[in-house]
């Protein structure tokens, strides 16, 4: 009888700051239809931004055993990342109807008088990081992100001018027909890059153990532009002499669930293994336009907050539309996503604000029937995969159980033997 085959499966929830609740809720319903943690069912968790504040929350080992040990459980299940959406988010962005001019004014200031007393009088237009920092603090404690309970992909973009050639050299890479892949050596020497903070079970690679606190990964990934200032931290590979520096902006600015799985993933994966990919939205929030509305906009329309920053949601959606459609084509039945455009009945009175930082108690109520909109549209897909994830956990339990019965035949029983 051949042997079923390992399924991996992968999380990737989106980023979209508050709209995180949406996906929170979706996780939760997960949790509680197969009566097990999100940890007990993923292998690799990732996602940026909100995304990633989600996914380490869930990793995170519980205080009372640590990550490799067989009784170690997970600190928060999703339900708990719903609370933290209710109770943190108003401190996170507590209600401002002057940011956007005060960070106006200081853009203003800074390209023609710059005077020092409208500098601090009006500051950056930023939310205050503390509060996010504090927050994410009590979530993960002095966790690293090498200590998660299971694997782990923080992306964030590094705006510093450190380069892929100031990490370690990762081992051989080979095509499915065991060809060596060249490697490409990173040819831009100036400027920012894409980093993937990592923590891959049972990979010797040295860019899969990033030995970073996971509140300062989270908190670069979360650095949304316009809303905080970059997050600077360090981040030690081994096999380097030192750490790197990282200033962090968000990590959806360059990823999604396409680029993960070719930039992130994909080399993680063992021969023969299957992969079954979730994909947990928080609401897409681009929206197409005609011509007369765009050019009414003109230059600094575009990126304007009180137009809904279309050009920012085109940059961020634009490489996942090219890419989605080919990418589905692969991964077939293996695919299930749960999302939609929270564009798709807007104006009607349950439609969520598509603004990452309104965190009014109306708005929470409205991304919670969000996602049961979502779940609703989804049903039958949503069976299946709780379904399949409840078997796939049973198989992999089966597999350990069996394994601890041959670890113990060959050591215990030996020792046993010979005390008789």
């Amino acid at each position: 009888m051949a042997k079923p085959q390992k399924t991996k499966i992968v999380l990737y929830v989106y980023g979209g700051g508050m709209r995180g609740i949406v996906a929170a809720h979706i996780l939760q319903r997960l949790e509680e239809t197969t009566g097990l943690a999100m940890a007990d069912m993923v292998d690799i968790f990732t996602g940026p931004s909100t995304g990633s504040i989600l996914n380490a929350a869930l990793t995170t080992p519980a205080t009372n055993y640590p990550a490799w040990h067989p009784s170690a459980r997970p600190r928060f299940k999703a339900k708990h990342m719903v609370r933290f959406y209710e109770r943190e988010g108003q401190k996170i962005f507590p209600p401002d109807r002057f940011r956007a001019f005060r960070g106006f004014i200081h853009d203003f200031n800074n390209r023609t008088i710059k005077l020092g007393q409208l500098n601090s009088l009006f500051k950056h237009g930023h939310y205050n990081p503390a509060h996010l920092r504090d927050a994410l603090q009590r979530l993960y404690g002095e966790t690293n992100l090498n200590e998660t309970l299971r694997s782990l992909v923080i992306p964030v973009y590094n705006i510093d001018n450190v380069h892929q050639n100031h990490l370690p050299e990762e081992e051989e890479m080979y095509d499915s027909s065991g060809a060596a892949v060249p490697r490409l050596k990173a040819h831009m020497s100036e400027g920012g890059h894409a980093l993937w903070l990592k923590r891959i079970e049972g990979s010797t690679k040295p860019e899969a153990n990033a030995n970073v606190r996971l509140y300062d990964a989270v908190l670069g990934s979360c650095a949304a532009p316009t809303y905080f200032p970059c997050h600077h931290f360090q981040v030690k590979f081994p096999g380097t002499p030192a750490p790197v520096e990282c200033s962090g902006i968000d990590g959806s600015i360059f990823a999604n669930p396409c680029i993960t799985w070719h930039g992130a993933v994909r080399h993680h994966i063992k021969p023969g293994e299957r992969v079954v990919m979730i994909l947990v939205g928080t609401g897409f929030s681009a929206r197409s336009f005609k011509k007369e509305d765009w050019n009414r906009f003109g230059g600094l329309g575009v990126v304007d907050p009180r137009n809904d920053l279309p050009l920012i949601n085109i940059l961020f959606q634009a490489p996942e539309s090219a890419l989605m459609e080919g990418f589905a084509e692969d991964m077939g039945e293996n695919l299930f996503v749960f999302n939609k455009s929270l564009h798709a009945e807007r104006g009607g009175p349950d439609t969520p604000s598509i603004q990452i930082d309104d965190a009014s108690p109306e708005n929470l109520e409205k991304m919670k029937r969000f996602a049961d909109s979502i779940l609703e549209e989804n049903q039958a897909r949503f069976d299946k995969l709780c379904h399949l994830l409840v078997q796939n956990r049973d198989q992999g339990q089966g597999e350990k159980e069996n394994l601890l019965k041959r670890i113990q035949k060959r050591v215990f029983y030996p020792v046993l033997s010979r005390v008789q």
